[in-house]
């Protein structure tokens, strides 16, 4: 399968994504927007990864390209594509799907517990996942589940944390794609997120978590991308 991936800045490329891609034979090529690279069309890719960054879905006078990335993302559905979005990216899926994106109440970064909504252990992409694990976070904006959608996931910080439209449609507030260099990257380039909060750790707290975590996400994630891409329409 050709996998597009957007990406927003510079530092928050797709991480474990690209590792899961190379090991089951997709193809990917990232459109770099914030160096200019248009939006892919249509017949370019086969599914879709659209991936986050500092910016809000609403900032399109300081980031230009994000209204043809908008229409990207709604070409994509309606063609029946799996899509997979993360933080930024969720958030541009789920607005594209008619739901809202605000201010979460609590920055929420850092390693932090999330779990499976009691639907989602039904669904079968969920099946045998942990009910509750701790996942990777950086966000101050969140998205409502989008109307259809299974709600899957949920944090003390942030009740929206992912969710399942018709089976091919992931989005993900949380990082679970992160590696220790993408973390470090945001410590260096999102600093100054990073004043205290409630659900804020240190940069130090993040960038010393124990090989077993990314363990843990990078199994849930590839398990949740495998049952999207499985269910795209392909070209």
């Amino acid at each position: 399968m050709r996998l597009r991936v957007l990406q927003h800045v510079p530092f928050e490329g797709p991480a474990h994504i690209g590792a899961w891609a190379n090991r089951r034979g997709h193809a990917l090529a990232i459109s770099h927007l914030y160096a200019g690279d248009p939006p892919p069309m249509l017949d370019d890719f086969d599914g879709l990864v659209v991936m986050g960054g500092p910016m809000g879905v609403h900032d399109e006078a300081e980031h230009s390209w994000l209204s043809a990335e908008k229409t990207c993302i709604e070409n994509a559905i309606a063609a029946g594509r799996p899509l997979i979005g993360v933080c930024l990216g969720a958030q541009l899926i789920a607005q594209a799907l008619g739901a809202k994106v605000t201010r979460n109440a609590e920055r929420e970064i850092g390693w932090l517990p999330i779990e499976l909504m009691h639907d989602a252990l039904a669904e079968p992409c969920c099946s045998g996942l942990p009910a509750r694990f701790d996942a990777f976070h950086w966000h101050g904006d969140r998205f409502d589940i989008p109307a259809g959608a299974l709600h899957l996931a949920r944090s003390p910080a942030c009740d929206s944390q992912a969710f399942l439209y018709q089976g091919r449609v992931l989005g993900l507030q949380c990082h679970l794609e992160s590696v220790p260099s993408s973390i470090a990257a945001l410590c260096e380039h999102c600093a100054d997120e990073l004043s205290p909060g409630l659900f804020v750790q240190t940069a130090a707290e993040m960038r010393t978590a124990p090989p077993a975590a990314f363990e843990q996400i990078h199994a849930v994630l590839e398990q949740l991308l495998d049952a999207v891409v499985s269910r795209g329409v392909p070209t």
